[in-house]
């Protein structure tokens, strides 16, 4: 009896080390720093990528390339119908792209970029930080499941205004630059770019409208956050149903590539999603963003007051400027950055998912 009693303590204690081979807890949660590597990552890839698109979307946000469409719509002494109206914009956003290229050089396609790397690799950094690791507090702290729709909005929605207030002042010189040029003064003569580089903006807004200056189009910011929850929520219940769907077929999971076109596609599709119902805060926060007017006033004040004022002179379509372009980049850009994080991170962590 005293045998049979050893011989199953030796065999218990034999099966322990067999348990902890592969803890699920501890591969499944990423430490905090491959969440911030792999968004970096993710940022730089889409900053270089989609450069020249973000010019363009930039400029066609901004209210300089509006007046002239209006111009030129105003010649012609009609109201164009809705079918126009989209054929024209559709035909402008091209014609613009092509017209940088030709008339300002190929370099122009690429200004802002310095501080797009710049903005673009914390932002994504940051974002992803505090997504991934709201990811896993939050249902610790909620007492919820960590694939429920609410965890991955309240994470969104977290990582949204921690990356808003950290990176407002990159993106406002980004949008300087983007919309700065050279154009012709009073007296005929070419004047140069109101800013030299990055580090001459900087100087030159703090001189003219104090540190503050820096976080105009902060609140706009804070709308974007809808984008954001709607995208990242949305992305993330497709995954959770593509993983559903192969444990129903008993399949541990599917292909590399396989795996690699479904979160590509889904990223794109939760992106498209939320561009369309949260887009009119971009053209928000790029007009609050302008530089001041000749006499050093701005023309937009609040987030309130600029859409009122853009309603009032340019009509409701004012708010959807440069759709087209930003569609164009932002889709595949959201797949690029998206693909580009699961990538790192599985690499990382040796997992496939966060």
């Amino acid at each position: 009896m005293q045998a049979v009693r050893n011989d199953t303590k030796d065999a218990a204690l034999n099966a322990v080390p067999e348990k902890p081979i592969t803890p699920p807890q501890v591969q499944q949660t990423n430490s905090s720093w491959t969440h911030l590597v792999a968004g970096a990552a993710g940022g730089m890839a889409t900053a270089l990528l989609t450069s020249p698109l973000d010019v363009l979307r930039t400029r066609l946000q901004s209210d300089y390339y509006r007046s002239q469409l209006k111009s030129t719509i105003s010649a012609h002494h009609t109201r164009p119908s809705i079918a126009r109206s989209f054929i024209t914009h559709f035909s402008e956003t091209f014609e613009i792209l092509f017209s940088i290229h030709r008339v300002e050089g190929w370099r122009s396609l690429f200004r802002g970029l310095g501080p797009s790397l710049t903005g673009v690799v914390p932002a994504t950094a940051i974002k992803f930080y505090a997504y991934g690791n709201c990811k896993r507090l939050y249902p610790e702290l909620l007492g919820i499941n960590k694939d429920a729709t609410s965890v991955h909005a309240l994470s969104a929605a977290t990582a949204g205004v921690v990356t808003g207030t950290a990176t407002n002042p990159i993106w406002l010189v980004k949008t300087r630059l983007q919309l700065d040029r050279s154009h012709a003064s009073s007296d005929g003569t070419l004047r140069p770019p109101q800013y030299r580089n990055s580090y001459d903006c900087v100087k030159q807004v703090i001189r003219q409208e104090g540190v503050k200056g820096l976080y105009r189009g902060l609140m706009a910011s804070y709308l974007g956050v809808i984008e954001t929850t709607l995208h990242l929520a949305a992305y993330e219940r497709i995954k959770v149903m593509v993983a559903h769907h192969y444990e129903r077929q008993g399949k541990a999971q599917s292909s590399e590539v396989t795996q690699g076109l479904i979160l590509s596609g889904a990223a794109g599709v939760s992106k498209l999603i939320a561009v369309l119902i949260a887009y009119p805060h971009e053209v928000l926060r790029t007009r609050l963003r302008q530089a001041p007017m000749a006499d050093g006033r701005q023309k937009y004040t609040g987030v309130v007051q600029c859409l009122r004022l853009m309603v009032k002179e340019e009509g409701f379509v004012a708010l959807y400027g440069g759709l087209t372009a930003h569609m164009i980049r932002t889709v595949p850009s959201a797949a690029i950055t998206l693909g580009t994080y699961e990538l790192v991170l599985k690499l990382l962590s040796g997992t496939s998912s966060s």
